[in-house]
């Protein structure tokens, strides 16, 4: 049984903020050197065993890594040619935390231009000028980060019962937060909205995930949502009894606040049957053929 840390959003709010930006300027460089895939996977963040990482991007010929080291607080850019710069986090400033990536970056031959603002982020500084003093509790961000170890394990368990196209457990580092999707393989084109959400909402999913929360609901939360989305689906029943249903932007949203399944018996059980019940009911509603779709060894 795994042990969740406390995650009191008012305690480490403003650190949140610092790391979401950060975490943005990585994924922008990731977004613009990675070959593009489906569903814009190609622009997320993976768990890994010190942090966050963009994995290998493929680059003239070789390849480099990010590697934001959630442990010793740094951030470590290394390329396949054997070669590695890195820089400490805390007292950074978000310019300043830009400026020494880019930097590194040059060191090792690389040179990526990005869109250098935020992106669907409550600051609107660009990244390059935001000068100001930035919050960042090195307890906090390593507690986020082992929160995400935890989690992680809970939604690989929850991926292996399935045999149709799924995500990898990837974090998209606009939203901030970790997500599993999966698709019933049949397509449902979005015809509103930005090109970004057509290219993600090409199909039906039943898409998982854990957030941080932010200003408009200050904890941290497992979430789930079909898209498109099946009448009635806010009846369908959630496990454990502290699930319940929201409304979001007009559809339904199954919710576990994290604190409730942390401090629950056996979190990652909890937690497991709350992304079981969500996708279940929601494959019902929705009539996949979950049968096909099930793992038959899992």
């Amino acid at each position: 049984m795994s042990t969740l840390p406390a995650l009191p959003y008012n305690e480490w709010v403003e650190t949140k903020d610092t790391l979401h930006l950060f975490l943005q300027i990585i994924g922008k460089i990731r977004l613009r050197a990675h070959p593009k895939l489906n569903h814009w996977w190609h622009v997320t963040l993976f768990p890994h065993v010190r942090g966050l990482t963009t994995g290998r991007i493929p680059y003239a010929g070789g390849g480099f890594e990010i590697l934001y080291d959630m442990l010793d607080h740094k951030v470590t850019v290394s390329s396949d040619a054997g070669r590695q710069g890195s820089f400490s986090v805390p007292g950074l400033t978000v310019a300043g935390f830009h400026d020494a990536l880019f930097s590194r970056l040059e060191d090792l031959g690389i040179s990526v231009n990005i869109i250098g603002v935020p992106y669907d982020n409550k600051s609107t500084v660009p990244f390059a000028e935001d000068t100001a003093p930035r919050a960042y509790d090195e307890s906090a961000v390593s507690d986020f980060w082992r929160a995400l170890c935890v989690i992680a394990n809970v939604f690989e368990k929850y991926r292996s019962g399935f045999v149709g196209k799924q995500t990898p457990v990837q974090l998209y580092w606009h939203s901030f937060d970790l997500v599993v999707t999966r698709f019933s393989g049949r397509s449902y084109p979005l015809n509103k909205g930005r090109q970004s959400d057509k290219e993600a909402y090409s199909h039906e999913v039943i898409s998982i995930g854990f957030w941080p929360g932010d200003d408009t609901f200050p904890e941290a939360a497992f979430y789930g949502y079909a898209y498109p989305e099946p009448d009635d689906l806010n009846l369908e029943p959630l496990s454990p009894k502290q699930a319940f249903w929201a409304e979001k932007n007009g559809g339904a949203l199954a919710i576990l606040k994290y604190e409730d399944a942390r401090t629950t018996e056996d979190a990652d059980e909890a937690i497991l049957a709350f992304l079981n019940s969500l996708y279940e009911g929601a494959a019902c509603k929705a009539v996949w053929p979950a049968e096909e779709l099930a793992h038959a060894y899992a």
